[in-house]
């Protein structure tokens, strides 16, 4: 997949599977209920996990026309040509990867609970920003906590799409979308879910 692709509806962020083969049918499902990006993250495993992870992911997304976005790794991004690349607070310098990337490619940039972040990554080429976590979190239990009113003002002043992350349910998503998230990353209600394709489907129903 090349070119630019409009953040919106249902961001699918992987867990922290070590199991190749449960991790492609649990994308493959989210893809099917209509996931429209989705980003490889995986804290655990070593290097050669995540390449065999991120190709086997990536094969997938481009099946179904869906930008596959790395979490962190530059390199890894790079290596398999993958869709774009998502910059935590700590991750290096979003001009930095645009140069390695090429204009053509997706960032994003974690801005937390700090609207000044994310008119910084905007102002140095992030394609998009993520602001959270807005509720209680299994994945990250001790993430800063950001308002919902911050949606509100970043709405106002962002030009790029707007992402929330953090502990998203199907029954917290919608005071979100209200509040003016463009796109909401999910992990644990999606992939976690005994159905994870319905899950996908009653997640982007809430765009509709």
């Amino acid at each position: 997949m090349t070119g630019k692709s409009r953040i919106s509806g249902l961001y699918a962020v992987t867990p922290d599977e070590p199991d190749t083969a449960l991790l492609v049918v649990g994308v493959r499902n989210a893809l099917a209920g209509g996931a429209s990006l989705v980003q490889y993250r995986n804290k655990t495993a070593d290097a050669a996990l995540r390449l065999t992870q991120a190709r086997a992911l990536l094969a997938i997304c481009r099946r179904h026309y869906v930008p596959f976005i790395i979490n962190d790794h530059l390199n890894l991004a790079l290596e398999i040509d993958a869709d774009g690349l998502h910059l935590g607070g700590e991750d290096g310098a979003i001009a930095a990867a645009r140069a390695r990337l090429g204009s053509r490619k997706l960032i994003g940039a974690s801005c937390y609970n700090v609207l000044q972040n994310a008119l910084n990554a905007e102002r140095e080429g992030a394609d998009y920003v993520a602001f959270g976590s807005f509720f209680a979190s299994g994945v990250k239990p001790d993430a800063v906590r950001a308002p919902l009113d911050l949606l509100q003002e970043a709405k106002r002043r962002v030009s790029v799409p707007i992402v929330a992350i953090g502990g998203i349910t199907l029954a917290n998503a919608p005071q979100l979308i209200a509040a003016g998230a463009d796109s909401i990353a999910v992990i644990s209600a999606l992939f976690a879910a005994p159905d994870v394709k319905l899950a996908a489907q009653q997640f982007n129903a809430l765009f509709k």
